[in-house]
């Protein structure tokens, strides 16, 4: 348990380089594993695919090494295994020296990001003192211009076992210097095995990228968009409680079907992840590309395990060695994350031309990338500010902000922080404050025209102005502008369920005033016959009837009878209690009888009935109507 408590350095090793120049060997003499698993590749003494192998290198560091194949033919499975690995082993045979599939894995190398490399000549006991020298001195002036920092060449032999101790030493010294992966992080496995287990169920292997997962924990299997349960966990082979970063790890899981899983596939953890369609990216053509990327072109794209056809879009061409921005339309969708790197290929003939790095893995789909303002030499902040800026006030998804960004869920806060006063944290959303004090500019202009519209209006209700928001805002984003709009000396205020402008009144003036009296008394002599507000426009053309008529509701005089008619309150009353006395003498009634009843024409008679029901004075019994308070004393009958 004592070492348990110190610290423990944890990283992957991958090796790199031409077919048949030692890398299986290499690993089998510094770990004692024979990573060639499948019988054809032990039959013709190549590596196929993917080999995987424990390197302990003493108590406080744990090293992964992955064994990929040479042949050019396998590039994909070398692909496959090359992504993810800190550290990267250039095996060159002393006997052949630096051959065309060493060039090709150095570039995947640097195309991956890869920061720290160590030279490994092999087969040293094959060739002259003087001539491993030539082959040494080959080497490092090959990578003397590299991306990588490279070591020192190490030579090593398999058969005698020679330099291995220098090899792990060197390898020692390495890890001293690397950046620990993020056990805080979201959990993140690239699948590159699955098969079923007796007893187990489906497994998937990968090796851990980032953040941690224990038995019995959910995960999420991606694009399949399936959840599962970790029943077991296994790390080289040997069972354990949790995964952590760079470490191959093996889950065992509960609710999926091996037939349902490939390699590609993504087991994630956490908010954010979701399948993506289109990536936005920075792309650089390496010098030996036979020719330039443009709009159109048809590339492979490896990204973590899997191998994605895609065409570039909204580019200008991308000459050899040249970089530039690129948007990718995926033709199957992979798990991307900001600030992830990926190779290209091209579709034929296959061979390697280029990589990049993932800028955006969800853009928004009408935009335009070169207008975007983002860029691979940008800070989480700056990238934060340019993806807040361009979504209005749709604002951005907080959950969504450590996958595109590529940031862990702890260094969130600080983030948004960095970027600056020009945005605004509401809750799960960030916006842009510019967003929010410009729409509350334009709701002013919107309570203008409607001040306008309706002048005799104590406002606008406050349900319509939050509906006016520009765009699918969401209701903390449009709390936030009504918030800004009438906080302090703001252009509008709010008033219970009503908004206007600050300082705004409705008001008469005296021809309005003039008319609102004769309306007043135009219902009064009206009495039952109420006219409709059609009629009323027609009797006093170009005033506004309908405002008025509001007017004098809010001020008690009239009440509306229906949505196109007015009644002075007297007449509604004394409507009222001839009705309840018709109704008492005759038990019920149906309009026709109160027609005779009452002295009204249908016209004007059933528009007050209905006002009636709605009042709760009057209930409907078939065709005739009966007193609703001497119904519900009879329970209804």
């Amino acid at each position: 348990m004592g070492s348990d408590a110190r610290p423990v350095r944890r990283f992957v090793i991958g090796t790199a380089g031409h077919i048949d120049h030692g890398k299986t060997a290499l690993v089998k003499a510094l770990t004692g594993v024979d990573t060639d698993r499948w019988e054809e590749e032990k039959r013709r003494g190549i590596t196929i695919d993917l080999g995987f192998a424990p390197l302990p290198l003493g108590n406080e560091i744990q090293a992964s090494v992955v064994d990929v194949p040479g042949h050019e033919g396998f590039v994909r499975n070398m692909l496959a295994g090359a992504t993810g690995i800190d550290v990267a082993l250039l095996v060159v045979a002393a006997d052949e020296g630096l051959m065309p599939q060493t060039e090709e894995h150095l570039a995947i190398v640097e195309l991956l990001g890869v920061r720290r490399g160590i030279p490994v000549i092999t087969k040293q006991d094959l060739v002259e003192a003087e001539w491993l020298d030539l082959v040494q001195a080959e080497v490092a002036k090959r990578l003397a211009g590299s991306r990588v920092h490279w070591g020192p060449p190490v030579a090593t032999s398999a058969t005698t076992g020679a330099g291995l101790d220098e090899l792990r030493a060197a390898l020692g010294r390495v890890a001293a210097d690397l950046i620990e992966r993020p056990a805080d992080d979201l959990f993140r496995l690239p699948i590159d095995r699955v098969f079923a287990v007796a007893g187990a169920g489906t497994v998937v292997t990968g090796t851990t990228w980032s953040g941690t997962i224990a038995v019995g924990d959910a995960v999420r299997l991606l694009p399949l968009s399936r959840d599962a349960r970790v029943r077991s966990i296994e790390v080289h082979g040997q069972a354990a409680e949790r995964a952590v970063p760079g470490r191959r790890t093996a889950l065992a899981l509960v609710g999926v079907e091996k037939t349902e899983l490939a390699r590609g596939h993504v087991a994630v953890t956490g908010p954010g992840w979701e399948p993506a369609t289109v990536l936005d990216t920075a792309v650089e053509l390496l010098p030996s590309a036979r020719k330039p990327i443009a709009s159109r072109t048809r590339v492979r794209v490896h990204l973590g395990t899997a191998e994605v056809l895609a065409r570039v879009a909204q580019t200008a061409a991308i000459e050899p060695g040249q970089r530039g921005l690129a948007r990718l339309i995926l033709e199957a969708p992979l798990v991307a994350r900001g600030g992830d790197r990926f190779v290209l290929r091209s579709f034929s003939p296959v061979t390697t031309i280029g990589g990049g790095v993932v800028l955006d893995p969800f853009p928004p789909l009408r935009s335009r990338l070169q207008r975007r303002g983002i860029d691979a030499d940008q800070s989480p902040a700056a990238r934060l500010s340019a993806l807040v800026g361009e979504s209005g006030l749709v604002g951005v998804s907080v959950a969504t902000l450590p996958v595109r960004l590529g940031i862990s869920l702890e260094r969130v806060t600080a983030v948004i922080a960095e970027a600056g006063e020009d945005l605004l944290s509401l809750g799960e959303t960030v916006v842009q404050r510019l967003a929010v004090t410009t729409e509350a500019t334009r709701l002013a202009d919107v309570l203008r025209r409607h001040h306008e519209e309706h002048p005799l209006d104590p406002g606008m209700s406050l349900q319509a102005l939050r509906a006016a928001v520009g765009a699918p805002a969401p209701p903390v984003v449009i709390d936030a502008v009504l918030e800004h709009g009438a906080r302090g000396a703001g252009p509008f205020e709010v008033a219970g369920s009503v908004a206007r402008l600050r300082g705004w009144r409705p008001a008469l003036d005296s021809r309005a005033a003039d008319v609102r009296q004769k309306i007043a008394r135009r219902l009064i002599e009206a009495r039952w016959q109420v006219p409709t507000v059609s009629e009323l426009e027609r009797e006093f053309p170009g005033s506004p009837v309908r405002a008025l008529l509001s007017h004098l509701a809010r001020d008690g005089a009239v009440e509306p009878v229906d949505g196109e008619r007015y009644a002075a309150q007297g007449a509604l009353a004394e409507f009222r209690a001839a009705l309840e006395a018709a109704l008492a003498e005759l038990g019920s009634a149906t309009p026709a009888q109160l027609r005779d009843r009452l002295g009204l024409t249908r016209k004007y008679l059933i528009p007050l009935l209905e006002w009636a029901d709605r009042r709760g004075v009057t209930r409907r019994r078939g065709d005739a109507r009966v007193l609703a308070r001497l119904t519900a004393g009879k329970g209804g009958s």
